[in-house]
């Protein structure tokens, strides 16, 4: 690796970010090379990619303020139909509540492309909401940044691939060439007074010290010269990025945060983080992100968005809420009423098992956590699911639920006083346990339904059930 050095004699230079005084030495610079650096060692790709160590640690510097930003109508539309206007301007205004006061949803990214897209930034640009702020993302044209200026978009992305897998591969570049054309059109967007957000595509198969430091350092330059923001948004398009300490670079997450901050000098609030999840990696590694120094991780909503999808939004603003220690007026309700809406209006199918908007996520079917759920739900419930995501804990009754299950289900299902409670030795308990297992004695491998349960209370106690009818169909 080409380094140039600043001086013959190392300097000295107090630094802001640690207060300490430290050697101020290299300035790193562009690597025009003649071949692609595939970093074959690593991404062979006839086999599983490899975690590669250097042992080489560097200090995490969380900021003083970290948020989110949405996808969800960007990538996240990648995925999936297109939504309609409303589906946007509903969901757009449930992420408005759910971001609570202090905006910790800060932005969320559109399409401007079509009629529909263009209706759907206006709605919700109409609502006057401070957060999230509209965004967008375009093409590096003209016509598309004349149609940001149009629509009064502040802020645009801008696509920037990083690696020689795009810049030789897929454009036909050299790194000099790439360089070049990126720079141009952030100028272009700088000159209509867009703040450019530039997505530095594929950064954890990219040369950091001979590409990505040297082409962060010019966008620096640039910002200083217009007097305008440019963020940075380090793109893990293929979810190869890893949390580990010491794992070498490209795909180090703390290397990377804290290269872009410590040599190429972006400020925190600058940083953004965009992963998706091929290898599972993808929540640990946004979370890495603000823990090595980037104040935004970039989500979409239920974790929607091309191949194996973005990081849930969800899933980071409960991940704030474990690093912060608080909620910071966050209406984790809407987490819920978000999911619904996902799956009774746009008929998204949410995996039963995902965290926190998945039908099963706190369902126990298992006896001994049902009988634990009976003796204190805290046992076996992560937190207090109902009064936080407004999601009491459930009990699911098949054949290995047990009378614990049953009476468990019973006191919810009818939301039974703390005083009116069954328990696992009550008489109606155990002649419901009867008809269910008599079911299961016939062949039956399906969990019993709140329908056909309530039905056979009905038949066993018509007093019970009358008294404690929660729904008005008998359901």
């Amino acid at each position: 690796m080409s380094q140039e050095r600043k001086s013959k004699h190392p300097k000295l230079a107090f630094s802001g970010q640690t207060n300490l005084l430290e050697e101020n030495i290299y300035k790193y610079s562009l690597q025009d090379v003649f071949e692609p650096n595939l970093f074959r060692d690593q991404f062979e790709y006839t086999t599983i990619p490899k975690v590669a160590f250097n042992h080489r640690h560097v200090p995490p510097h969380m900021p003083d303020d970290i948020w989110v930003t949405d996808t969800t109508f960007r990538d996240g539309q990648q995925s999936r139909s297109p939504f309609t206007v409303e589906q946007i301007v509903t969901l757009y205004k449930l992420m408005h509540r759910l971001g609570g006061p202090k905006g910790l949803i800060r932005q969320s990214e559109f399409f401007v492309y079509t009629e529909n897209d263009r209706k759907a930034v206006e709605q919700c640009m109409a609502l006057g909401y401070e957060f999230p702020e509209v965004t967008s993302w375009i093409r590096a044209t003209k016509n598309d940044f004349e149609l940001v200026k149009a629509m009064g978009v502040k802020e645009t992305g801008i696509l920037v691939s990083c690696s020689d897998y795009h810049i030789f591969k897929k454009m036909n570049l050299t790194r000099n060439q790439a360089m070049s054309k990126y720079l141009g059109i952030v100028r272009e967007a700088l000159s209509f007074g867009i703040r450019p957000r530039c997505h530095f595509e594929d950064i954890t198969r990219a040369d950091f010290y001979g590409f990505v430091v040297p082409f962060a350092n010019e966008l620096a330059k640039l910002s200083d010269e217009a007097g305008i923001p440019i963020k940075i948004r380090a793109c893990d398009t293929m979810g190869y990025g890893v949390s580990y300490p010491g794992v070498a670079l490209p795909r180090s997450v703390p290397g990377i945060i804290y290269g872009l901050r410590y040599y190429a000098d972006i400020p925190s609030e600058m940083l953004e983080w965009h992963g998706h999840n091929d290898f599972y990696k993808v929540v640990t590694n946004a979370a890495t992100a603000w823990l090595y120094g980037a104040s935004a991780v970039n989500c979409a909503l239920l974790g929607i968005g091309e191949r194996t999808g973005n990081c849930p939004l969800e899933a980071m603003l409960i991940e704030y809420a474990s690093l912060r220690g608080t909620h910071d007026g966050m209406d984790f309700t809407a987490i819920t009423e978000i999911a619904d809406y996902f799956e009774k209006e746009i008929g998204q199918d949410i995996p039963a098992r995902t965290p926190f908007v998945g039908s099963s996520f706190n369902v126990t079917r298992a006896g001994i956590h049902a009988d634990g759920l009976l003796k204190d739900e805290e046992i076996y419930n992560a937190f207090d699911t109902k009064a936080i995501l407004n999601r009491p804990a459930i009990v699911m009754v098949d054949s290995h639920s047990g009378a614990a299950g049953i009476a468990h289900w019973i006191n919810n299902h009818y939301r039974l006083a703390e005083d009116e409670k069954l328990d696992k030795r009550s008489d109606l308990v155990l002649a419901l346990k009867e008809k269910v297992d008599a079911e299961y004695a016939l062949g039956r491998n399906t969990v019993m339904g709140d329908g056909e349960l309530s039905r056979y209370l009905r038949e066993l106690s018509p007093e019970f059930w009358k008294k404690h009818i929660s729904r008005p169909d008998g359901q």
